[in-house]
C-alpha cells in the first residue's frame, strides 16, 4: 500500500489531497448521530429525541478519551514515516491496537457501572430517563468496536493514507442509515434501534477494514504475535496522547455541565442542545478535519526537517476552515428555524431553539481558529500546552460561566448560547498570540 508523502510537492495541493478525504470521512462519521436524531425525530416523541440527545453527550465521553490517544498515534506514526523508520511504524501500530483493546474493556466496565449515576448527575428529564439509559447501555457494550475502528483509521492517517479511512467510514455510514430506518422506522424499536444500528455498523466496518488491510499486505500483519506493546513507544504514546485526551475530556465535561443546565429547562431544552450539538459538529467539520490533517502533516514535515512547510500549511488550512464555518454562521443568523426543522417538527423545540442557535453560532467561527491552531501545535508534539489551554477554557472559563448564567438567568437559552463563543474567542486569541510569538522566536534562533 502506497502512502502520500506529506513533505513533498506543492503545499496547498498536498494539504487538500490529504485533508479532503479527512473532511469527507468526518462528514460521514457525523451522519451517524445526525441520522440517529433525524430518524428518532420522525418516528418518535420529543422524549425520545431528548434521550438520544443526552445519551449522545454521554457516549461522547468515550470518543473524547479515544480522540487523544488516536491522534497521538497518528502524530507518532507520522513522525516515524517522515524519518522513514518503518520498523518503529510497525511497533507503534501494534502498540496502539493493543492499548486500545485494553482501554475499551476498562472503559466499558466503568461505564456500565456508572451510567445511571452519570444520567442522574446530568439532570436527565424523568420522561426520557429510561430511554436514555437504554441508548447509553447499548452503545457502551459496543465500545470495543468503536475504539478499534477509530484506532485503525488513525493509524492509516499517520501512515499518510486518508482515503481508505474515508471508505471504511462510508461503509459504516450506509449500514447505519439502512439499519436506523429498519430498526426504528419499520420495526418500531425506538432509541434501542438507533443504538444497535450504530454499534452493528461500526463492528462490520472494523472487520471489513482488517480483512482488506490483510489482503493488501499492509505494513502491519494483524497476527496475534504482533499485538504486543513496545515499552518506549507506549510511553511516547502516553506522553503525546494523554494530554490530548485530557483536554478533550475537560471540554466534554464542560459541555456535559451545559447539558445539565439545559436539561433543567425540561425536554425542550434538552432537545435544543442535542440538535445544536449536531450542527456544532457539522459547522466545525472543516476545522476538525484540517486540525487532524495538520497534525499528521506537521509531524511528517518536522520529521523530514521542513518546519517552514508545516507553518505554511497551517495558514492555508486556517483560511479554508474559517470560510466554511462562516457559511454555517450565516445560515444560523438568517434562518435558524430551518436548521432545527431538519431534525424535528416539534414547534416547541423550534421556538425554544431559535435564540440559542443565533447566539451559539458565533462559536463556529471562534472554534475554527482554536481547532486549527491546536492541530498545528499537536503535530509539533506541544500537546502539554494545548492541554493546559483547553483545560483552562473548559474548567476555568466555561463551567463558571454556565453556573453564573444558569443561576442568574435560568432557562434563557439565548444567553446560555453566548457562553461557548465567548470562551472559544478568548482561547483563539491567546493561542494565536502564542504561535506568532513562537514563530518570531524560531526565526531569531536561526538568525
Amino acid at each position: 500500500m502506497k502512502a502520500l508523502d506529506l513533505s513533498e510537492g506543492p503545499i496547498a495541493s498536498t494539504l487538500f489531497r490529504f485533508a479532503i478525504p479527512f473532511l469527507l470521512a468526518n462528514i460521514l462519521q457525523s451522519l451517524y448521530g445526525a441520522v440517529d436524531l433525524f430518524v428518532v425525530g420522525r418516528f418518535c416523541q420529543a422524549a425520545s429525541v431528548a434521550a438520544v440527545s443526552t445519551g449522545t453527550q454521554v457516549t461522547q465521553i468515550v470518543t473524547s478519551l479515544m480522540t487523544g490517544l488516536t491522534l497521538g498515534s497518528t502524530i507518532i506514526i507520522g513522525g516515524f514515516m517522515g524519518e522513514k523508520d518503518y520498523e518503529k511504524v510497525k511497533k507503534t501500530i501494534g502498540t496502539t491496537l493493543t492499548v486500545f483493546t485494553i482501554f475499551s474493556i476498562i472503559i466499558t466496565i466503568s461505564m456500565l457501572i456508572f451510567n445511571k449515576q452519570i444520567l442522574m448527575l446530568l439532570n436527565t428529564p424523568q420522561e426520557s430517563f429510561k430511554e436514555t439509559m437504554t441508548y447509553v447501555t447499548i452503545c457502551t457494550l459496543g465500545n470495543i468496536f468503536i475504539c478499534l475502528y477509530n484506532a485503525i483509521s488513525a493509524i492509516l492517517r499517520g501512515y499518510g493514507d486518508s482515503t481508505r479511512p474515508m471508505i471504511f467510514v462510508g461503509i459504516a455510514c450506509v449500514l447505519n442509515i439502512v439499519l436506523d430506518f429498519l430498526f426504528t422506522g419499520a420495526m418500531s424499536m425506538g432509541v434501542s434501534g438507533v443504538a444497535l444500528a450504530t454499534v452493528i455498523s461500526q463492528a462490520i466496518s472494523m472487520l471489513i477494514a482488517i480483512i482488506y488491510l490483510k489482503r493488501m499486505h499492509f505494513i502491519f500483519d494483524f497476527r496475534l504475535r504482533s499485538f504486543k506493546p513496545d515499552g518506549e513507544i507506549t510511553k511516547q504514546l502516553g506522553r503525546v496522547g494523554i494530554p490530548i485526551s485530557f483536554q478533550e475530556l475537560a471540554v466534554r465535561i464542560s459541555f456535559l455541565y451545559l447539558t445539565m443546565m439545559m436539561n433543567s429547562a425540561g425536554v425542550y431544552g434538552a432537545a435544543v442542545v442535542g440538535v445544536g450539538a449536531k450542527y456544532d459538529v457539522f459547522a466545525m467539520l472543516s476545522a476538525t478535519s484540517m486540525a487532524n490533517a495538520l497534525a499528521a502533516i506537521t509531524a511528517q514535515n518536522l520529521g523530514r526537517g521542513k518546519p517552514k512547510r508545516a507553518r505554511t500549511s497551517l495558514w492555508i488550512a486556517l483560511s479554508f476552515a474559517l470560510g466554511v464555518s462562516f457559511l454555517f454562521w450565516l445560515w444560523a443568523q438568517l434562518s435558524p428555524e430551518t436548521m432545527i426543522g431538519l431534525f424535528t417538527s416539534d414547534s416547541g423545540v423550534i421556538k425554544a431553539g431559535i435564540p440559542y442557535f443565533r447566539s451559539a453560532s458565533y462559536d463556529y467561527i471562534a472554534t475554527a481558529l482554536v481547532f486549527t491552531l491546536n492541530g498545528y501545535l499537536n503535530g509539533r508534539q506541544k500537546t502539554l500546552w494545548t492541554m493546559v489551554s483547553c483545560t483552562f477554557g473548559a474548567l476555568v472559563l466555561r463551567i463558571p460561566m454556565v453556573w453564573i448564567f444558569g443561576n442568574r438567568f435560568g432557562s434563557d437559552l439565548g444567553l446560555l448560547g453566548t457562553i461557548a463563543p465567548t470562551v472559544s474567542g478568548i482561547m483563539a486569541f491567546y493561542t494565536l498570540i502564542y504561535i506568532l510569538r513562537d514563530g518570531r522566536k524560531q526565526k531569531a534562533l536561526k538568525a
